[in-house]
């Protein structure tokens, strides 16, 4: 990781935190229940030297927002007059919460403050945030994650996934599972499959809804199906039980997008719960976060994808040595004055200094949450 000091000082002045909720385009459907909206914070770091850093949480909860806002007001007091240093700062922050515990939404605002950090520095230095930490900006192989729920329709599933992948030429996709049955489940799989035909790379989703049993019996029959990866099929801390479906399964097993911080994910590569690494930006720990992640992935050579975020995440899948996928969503591209670009199934790092997001600020009047 870049040493923060041999960048620009910068100086925090103020944290600003503004709460959006967006539409989605493709209602996102899973065995749980159905997105229609997403409730967003875009997070803003003001520095004495009129540089803005910018990085943006998903709440899962509207009620999530104003907490995770008073804790942005609190980091924003202990930081404030402070030189950015993200590796420092995450620390003595650490210390900070240790007593309430660096979980759940403690951790998602240190995650955004982290991110928000290395977007000011990067923007400071007059580089993409790749380029800061050390990597060569390069097209990043993307998935589209858009929709793709579970329907009773599986001629309108089919026609969602051409839609999807026509989007940006994506050449691979997801469908999130867990119909009541398993037949359902592989009627879906092959209602998409025929429709996409046998070069689109298929990931499939469960979001923790089997149990043990359910997820062999539902995984062996999905050995059969040309199957990109299996996600999370069970509940996502049960290592040894993912350890078992690792084992005893030909398709891989991916999980990480609920890893709280970098040795979580030591913990669960250790289980051999695993065959793929995802994790996610608000969860491993922000920039900071996920090239520690990223350094374990790579000492055991585990490919590594990335979990929402994608305008971040594809710059930091630039600096990870087992870059894998970048899964694409657009719940923010309303929100930015340019969205990230997909060109042939690939995710396109701007040139822009910093992490390259500007927010549209029309967009952010129309869907602010008062």
């Amino acid at each position: 990781m870049p040493n923060a000091s041999n960048m620009p000082a910068l100086t925090v002045r103020a944290i600003k935190a503004t709460p959006v909720e967006v539409p989605l385009n493709f209602v996102l459907g899973t065995s749980q229940q159905a997105l229609r909206r997403v409730p967003l914070l875009l997070i803003d770091i003001e520095t004495e030297e009129f540089i803005t850093g910018r990085s943006y949480l998903f709440c899962y909860l509207r009620a999530a927002q104003p907490a995770i806002m008073s804790l942005l007001g609190e980091i924003e007091s202990l930081t404030k007059g402070e030189k950015i240093d993200p590796a420092a700062f995450a620390v003595r922050l650490a210390r900070r919460f240790t007593l309430i515990g660096v979980q759940g939404i403690v951790r998602m605002a240190l995650a955004g403050f982290d991110t928000a950090c290395w977007d000011a520095l990067a923007i400071a230095a007059g580089q993409p945030l790749a380029t800061v930490l050390g990597a060569t900006i390069r097209p990043i192989p993307a998935y589209n994650s858009c929709g793709m729920g579970i329907k009773d329709d599986l001629g309108e599933l089919a026609a969602e996934a051409e839609t999807l992948l026509a989007m940006g030429g994506f050449r691979a996709l997801k469908i999130r599972l867990g119909y009541p049955t398993l037949e359902g489940d592989i009627a879906a799989v092959r209602a998409v499959r025929r429709r996409v035909g046998d070069r689109i790379a298929l990931m499939v989703d469960y979001n923790q809804a089997l149990s043990f049993d359910e997820a062999l019996a539902r995984g062996r029959a999905l050995d059969a199906e040309n199957i990109e990866w299996l996600e999370e099929p069970i509940r996502h801390d049960d290592y040894a039980g993912e350890a078992r479906l690792a084992r005893e399964l030909k398709v891989p097993i991916q999980i990480g997008e609920n890893f709280s911080l970098p040795a979580n994910m030591q913990m669960a590569i250790e289980f051999g719960a695993a065959d793929y690494v995802m994790p996610d930006l608000e969860r491993i720990g922000g920039v900071t976060g996920w090239t520690q992640a990223a350094a374990i992935a790579a000492e055991r050579n585990l490919k590594m994808s990335s979990h929402l975020f994608p305008e971040v995440s594809a710059h930091l899948l630039a600096a990870t040595p087992t870059c894998h996928y970048l899964e694409y969503v657009d719940w923010a591209n309303e929100l930015l004055e340019e969205p990230l670009a997909i060109v042939d199934g690939n995710a396109i790092i701007p040139q822009r200094p910093g992490n390259g997001m500007v927010w549209n600020k029309a967009a952010v009047r129309r869907y602010r949450v008062e």
